[in-house]
This record gives C-alpha cells, structure tokens and sequence, in this order.
C-alpha cells in the first residue's frame, strides 16, 4: 500500500509538474520582492481602499463569506439621465492569480464614465481563501460568484444593463457569461449590453492537458512554491516577470509585475487550474461564437501567455458561425482613433424605450513590445484606457462619454459666477512653449486685465515684447466674449477655428489646425516678425493642450511624453481632462494595429 501511495504520488508530481509548467505561462510566480512592497493590503491603491468591502455569496451550496468587492457608482448619477435605463454598471474580472488591483489604473478613468464594479476571486488579492473546498473552485463556480456579486450590485427597479470587461482568464469566465452558447445560464447574463476582452484565450484546453490536469489535487503546495521559486529567480528581471510584461519594461511596471506575482497564492492557483477539468472549463470556439454583444478584444503584440493571434482566431469563430461579416484586417496608424469613434448606436431619449446596442466586433493590438499586462503597464494603460473609451461610447451606449456627460452637466451658461471666478483664479498666459506657442485662457472684454486692448499693449509682438503674440488663434466653439477689434488694433491677428468643448478633437480637426498654424508660421516667416501665436480655448489647459501637444509631436517629431510635460511645465499643471490624455496616447502610440468593425 505504501509503495503504491508513493507511485501515485510520483505519477502525480510528473504529471502536475507537466502540467503545471504549461499553465503557469498563465501565472505569475512567487517570492522574493527584495525592498519591494509586496503585501496585498498595504500597497492597495487609495481608491480601492475607500469604495471595497468583504461581501458574502453563495454559489451552487457555497459559501464565499468575505469576497473583496469594489463598487463605484458613477460621481455624478444624480444628475445624468436614468430612463429608459441607467448608465450601464462596468463589471472588472481579472485573471489567474490576478487582482482588482491589476485594474487600478483603468478604474482610475472609468469611474469617471460609468458606475464599476470588481472583485478579487476567492482567494485571490484581498479575498479569504474560504471555502478551501477543490470543487468550490470549479470554473462554473467562479462564473457563478462573478453573476452573483453583479445580482448584488445591480439596479434591478430600473433595468440596468451590464458591460463585462475581463482580462486573461477573466474574458473566459466573462465569455460563459456573455455568450448565448455557454453551458451555463444565469439570469444577469440577460443584462450583459457589451464585452471587452484584453488579452483573451480564443481555444479551450487541449484533451491531453486537461487529462494531465488530474494530477493538480496531489502536486504538494511545497513542491509547486519550489517550482516558482526557480521560475522567479532575479526578482523584477526575472523570467516570471519578463514573461507577462517582457523585456523592455520599464522599472516600475517590473516592480508592479513583481507585486502581483508575489500575492498570488499557489494553494489557490491549484485549485483554479484543477478546476478547468470539469464539464464547464475555458471557453472554444462554440462559446465565442455565440456572443451577440458589442465585443472589443485587445491584445498586446508580444504576448508570450495569450497571443496576439487570439484576436483573430475570435474573429475566425465569429465570422464562421454569423457568416457574411466584413473581412477583419489590420489597419495602418493613420485611421487607429478614427475607425473605433465611428458609432453604430443610434439616438436615445429618455422618452424612447430601451434598444440593446447591435452586435460589432473591433479589435486593437498593441505594438511590441506590449506583452500580457497590457491594462497595468506603463506605456499602455492609457492606451487601453482610451480604446475602452471609445468603444464604449461608440458602441454601447454613448451616455458612456464624459464629453456627453459633461456637455449635460452645463445646464448654464459657460460664464456664470462659479465659471467667473474659476477663470479668474487661472493664469493668463503661459510661458513660451518651444518658442512657437503661448498658450492662455480666453479674454473677457468687461475684465480690467485680460481684456483685449490692454492684453495687446502688455503681449504684442510688435509693440516690441520679446517673444511677444503675433496671432490669437481661438478654438472655442462660441462667439468669443470679447471682440477681436480690440486685438486686431493692438497688432494682434485674430484667428477663429471652432472645435466642441469636453470632447477630444477628431483626428481631421488635429490636421486642420496644424495646417493653419503652419500657414501662420510662414506668414509670420514671410513678414519678418518674431512672434508667437496664442491658442485659447475656455481655460487654456485642454483642447488648447491636445492641440500643441499634437503639432509638436506631429512637426517637431516631440515624443509623446516630452510634449506632455513640455506643456504642463509651461502651462501648470498641463492638460487636466484624463480622456484627453488617453486619446493622445491612443492616437500617437507608435506601431498601434487595428481592425475595422464589421457587423
């Protein structure tokens, strides 16, 4: 008997260290972190902290008594409109010994679009490894625990709608949800409007990994921490790291990597994993096929755990099962930010009754060297940030705008005496920026100061100021509140190209302001007079940003980052509108694919 318990258990350590090696591409390995932080609950991000608590649910005769939850109901739901329904409540599922926190930096922009809600698993990040029952790990378990946190969070009185966005395994659990093809069926899914995949797995486990899946439950915890131990040799250079942020990462995001991987337990990844051997497991082609919701996927080019490839192996599913859909291609640079802000939605008031979005599906993939920690990485969160952005707006519901929201917060008119007064408190003019631009807040003709005849006196170039304004040219959308005459009098040009406040400029609004300004720059050349040009809009921070931040990327060949902080150095304290940032990133991320939307 003895000698028989020893060759099972043999057979089991061969068979899960199989096993194991293969899925643990799916997982971040362990200890040490060296000076680095790694405790769960000190390094919790702040807002986290003040909008989480421990929720109970039951599943399938399972109890989960303390589950991490995070819920953040939209700032201003008051105030925005609530019929037909709500704004759609935005559900964060995160992946193989993931956290909530792996989110934070999306859930930094996204609170501000929708209400969100996330959890950490059973056992994972913040949530209590109980019950520590093998089958209360089964996938349709964990689907069940994600139904019943949205059931709780849910505004059932008034038919909220519900937009999953996972990543990793989290897309496959949010695919049994979304699906009209899965195996399982739980009455939120009625409420499911749209799906975001980042970084999905598109094909089900192969039958002989699954088989050798069956050794899990005997692989000893000591075994598999010693396997992961020599997997994270080297700490944040460690292949354990490289392999989900590869190895162009920069420090912090190493740092981040390591963190997430060091919190990760493997009594529970070995729950997980066993349980992808059970009827309901990782989602194939029959599942993805039946998604009949908005579906954005995006991938990261040098994914070494779920491949770029994915994207189109859910696109090849797709399309076989709806048939006659456009051919997915990957489109250049140049059309990126234009092809997803395309909507499909048509107009809603709070008259109508409610109309689910149609079914598209778009897909972006991020160049090299984005790798599987594409929503937490440095040089892409805000990238996926805008791309989920625009896609929500776009496709779901466009009340998932904060330039929609924010143009029907103004319910009065821009100068008001709370606008008045913020205006005063900002400063004029900022200082030159790289001796082309000043950028400033618009004049007021009633004011002491900032008016136009006296602004022309103290800033004009001709009146001999060194660096002074040769051209005013003004992007707010109205009839200024100030007449040019003053300006024009003063030496001062006065140039007018309207753009919509709250909504990032278009990429042709981007063209057309560069090719007037360049038409400016060679007047000016032409006269011989040694001037800048004054760009307003409202305040003088955002469309007046994303516009010089975009010529000087565009024709001084800035990068991205440098022109951020040029313009926030000179204009303190830079851009203030994070859509905004995000658009920027989305816009000039160098290498970025995409792919048409087809319906």
């Amino acid at each position: 008997m003895v000698l028989s318990l020893a060759l099972l258990l043999s057979g089991a350590v061969a068979g899960g260290l199989a096993a194991t090696w293969y899925l643990t591409r799916e997982h971040p390995s362990a200890p040490p972190g060296g000076d680095i932080d790694v405790d769960a609950t000190s390094t919790d991000p702040g807002l986290l902290k003040k909008h989480s608590r421990n929720c109970s649910y039951s599943v399938n005769g399972f109890t989960y008594p303390a589950v991490r939850t995070f819920y953040h109901p939209h700032p201003q739901a008051d105030k925005l409109p609530t019929k037909p329904t709500p704004l759609p409540l935005l559900v964060f599922i995160h992946g193989l010994g993931g956290s909530v926190a792996q989110f934070c930096g999306l859930l930094t922009n996204l609170v501000n679009v929708g209400p969100c809600l996330a959890i950490d698993l059973p056992g994972c990040g913040l949530s209590e490894f109980e019950p520590q029952d093998w089958k209360a790990y089964s996938f349709e378990n964990l689907v069940g625990v994600v139904a019943a946190a949205i059931d709780q969070h849910v505004d059932h009185e008034s038919n909220q709608k519900v937009v999953l966005i996972g990543h990793s395994l989290g897309c496959s659990l949010a695919t049994l949800l979304a699906s009209r093809a899965s195996p399982i069926s739980h009455p939120v899914s009625e409420r499911i409007i749209g799906m975001i995949a980042i970084c999905p797995r598109a094909e089900a486990l192969a039958e002989s990994t699954r088989s050798n899946l069956r050794y899990i439950p005997y692989v000893p915890v000591a075994l598999f921490d010693a396997f992961r131990a020599l997997d994270r040799r080297g700490g944040a250079n460690s292949a354990s790291v490289e392999r989900f942020v590869g190895k162009d990462a920069d420090p912090q995001t190493r740092r981040l990597q390591l963190r997430f991987n060091e919190q990760s337990r493997s009594p529970v990844f070995l729950r997980f994993v066993a349980g992808f051997r059970g009827q309901v497991t990782i989602p194939g082609p029959g599942t993805w096929s039946g998604i009949s919701v908005p579906l954005f996927c995006i991938a990261g080019e040098n994914d070494k755990v779920t491949p770029a490839s994915s994207v189109d192996l859910i696109a090849k599913h797709l399309k076989d099962k709806r048939g006659t859909l456009g051919d997915h291609q990957v489109q250049d640079a140049v059309t990126l930010s234009a092809s997803i802000g395309t909507s499909t939605l048509t107009a809603v008031t709070e008259s109508d009754s409610y109309r689910s979005p149609t079914f598209v599906f778009k897909s972006a993939v991020l160049p090299s060297p984005a790798g599987h920690g594409i929503m937490y990485a440095q040089s892409t969160v805000r990238v996926v940030s805008g791309l989920i952005q625009s896609f929500l707006a776009s496709h779901v519901d466009r009340r998932l705008s904060i330039g929609w929201q924010l143009q029907h917060l103004t319910t009065e008119g821009k100068w008001d005496v709370k606008n008045l007064e913020k205006w005063k408190r900002i400063q004029p003019v900022s200082d030159p920026i790289a001796n082309i631009f000043r950028a400033m807040k618009t004049l007021r003709e009633v004011d002491d100061e900032h008016t136009p005849k006296v602004f022309a006196k103290k800033w004009s170039a001709k009146a001999g100021v060194q660096q002074g304004i040769a051209m005013v040219c003004d992007i707010s959308h109205d009839s200024p509140v100030y007449d040019p005459k003053g300006l024009e009098e003063g030496g001062i040009e006065y140039h007018k190209y309207p753009t919509v406040s709250k909504l990032a400029p278009t990429a042709d609004e981007v063209r057309t302001f560069i090719s007037l300004i360049d038409s400016l720059r060679s007047k000016l050349k032409e006269e011989g007079v040694n001037g800048v040009i004054a760009v307003h809009c409202h305040y003088g921070f955002n469309r007046t940003g994303f516009f010089i931040i975009a010529y000087l990327i565009e024709r001084l060949d800035m990068r991205l980052q440098d022109a951020l902080e040029l313009f926030a150095e000179k204009r303190s304290p830079g851009i203030r509108h994070d859509h905004f940032v995000n658009e920027l990133h989305v816009r000039y991320a160098v290498g970025l694919k995409r792919a048409p939307t087809w319906n």
